[in-house]
């Protein structure tokens, strides 16, 4: 019998789920006060319980995180270009162009693979509006460096961080860098609200442009001030919210002994390098990325194929480069031999499964698995 068909699939990701009958009282709530949506009373707890776990002064929840990505684009009052990086999710870029914005491409590190900010002055022209950087993998952007260029350039600020909830960074809440910084709450994430997401603002404008855009412009019941659109989550969500709060830092405990384990098992394997934890930085291990090198005796596709032969699911998280994707590619920092780090990584990263309750025993089979490809 083949190990395929002896075992259950190990998927990438499996989402945290609170216990149903702690659910069940808050469902009874909604169904008694008929409050179903728009800013109703369990919407108002969880933006102000994020707010006080994320230690930033005010959190706009969203249905979902591009959309809130999409608000802060807007609440920016944004023109021209935007620089980014190719290497994200396409909700990234997507978000821009939707936004009537240009993106312009530059490289990432190779050690984070975050957004190279070396290069970003460079790419500045009298077009350039804002940054829009992406903290990949939930690690750090050099948030630092970005905003002293853009403070000196007088650009706006936003960061991607849909993969940042809970990371701390030299002891202060990664989403309180940037004029703007946005999450996703979607059920492959370390916090979820099985759909949602949120946008932090730094200042008093710009979080009533936010509160504006996600509600139609409406400002009161009779005026309406600018084109917006329906972003609010629902009570439902905002109760599964509070319930995944409360549990979150199990979470994200039962997450870093997985990291660990594999971090253990992935050192004696050459040609496998699993991205360095940042410095200075509580981490949510919401992913496990690695670079499977030339020296490994398969290529990152072969190997992916292998562990899927074995019944265990990986992702090429991320690829293809949004850069190289048609309605981008015809850009000229879309070039690949001025991406090459970015190139590079598309190439040779996988992510392996990481779920709070992937067990010991799944997590040897995985290794196994691996340890089989390297011998080749």
């Amino acid at each position: 019998m083949s190990e395929t068909m002896s075992n259950p699939p190990i998927y990438v990701t499996k989402p945290y789920l609170p216990p149903l009958e702690a659910l069940l009282p808050m469902l009874q709530q909604i169904w008694d006060t008929r409050i179903l949506s728009n800013s109703g009373p369990f919407h108002q707890a969880l933006e102000r319980r994020l707010e006080a776990f994320l230690s930033v002064p005010h959190v706009s929840l969203a249905n979902n995180g591009m959309i809130a990505l999409e608000i802060a684009i807007e609440a920016a009052g944004l023109r021209g270009e935007v620089i980014t990086t190719p290497y994200s999710f396409v909700a990234t870029t997507h978000a821009v162009k939707r936004g009537q914005l240009e993106p312009v491409f530059v490289d990432i590190w190779p050690d984070d693979l975050n957004i190279d900010p070396g290069l970003i002055e460079d790419a500045i022209t009298p077009r350039t509006s804002a940054i829009v950087a992406v903290h990949c993998y939930g690690n750090p952007c050099a948030v630092e460096e970005i905003e002293e260029i853009a403070r000196r350039r007088g650009l706006t600020v936003i960061y991607d961080a849909a993969h940042a909830f809970g990371v701390t960074h030299r002891g202060r809440g990664l989403l309180s860098w940037g004029d703007y910084a946005t999450l996703s709450f979607h059920a492959t994430k370390a916090f979820n609200t099985f759909e949602g997401g949120a946008i932090v603002a730094s200042a008093d404008p710009a979080r009533e442009a936010v509160e504006r855009q996600r509600n139609f412009g409406i400002r009161d019941e009779v005026t309406i001030e600018t084109i917006g659109t329906n972003a609010k989550m629902s009570e439902f969500n905002a109760a599964v919210g509070l319930l995944q709060l409360d549990h979150f830092e199990h979470v994200r405990s039962a997450r870093a002994a997985v990291d660990g384990r594999y971090r253990e098992a992935l050192a004696q394997i050459g040609g496998l390098a699993p991205l360095p934890l940042p410095a200075e930085t509580q981490p949510n291990h919401s992913y496990f990325p690695l670079l499977v090198g030339p020296e490994f005796p398969l290529s990152r596709d072969a190997l992916q194929q292998a562990l899927l032969a074995a019944g265990i699911h990986s992702r090429r998280y991320f690829y293809p480069l949004l850069s190289s994707l048609p309605m981008y590619s015809n850009a000229p920092s879309a070039a690949a031999d001025r991406l090459p780090v970015a190139t590079r990584a598309a190439d040779q990263i996988l992510c392996l499964p990481i779920y709070p309750d992937l067990s010991e025993a799944d997590q040897q089979r995985i290794m196994d698995a691996v340890c089989r490809a390297a011998r080749g």
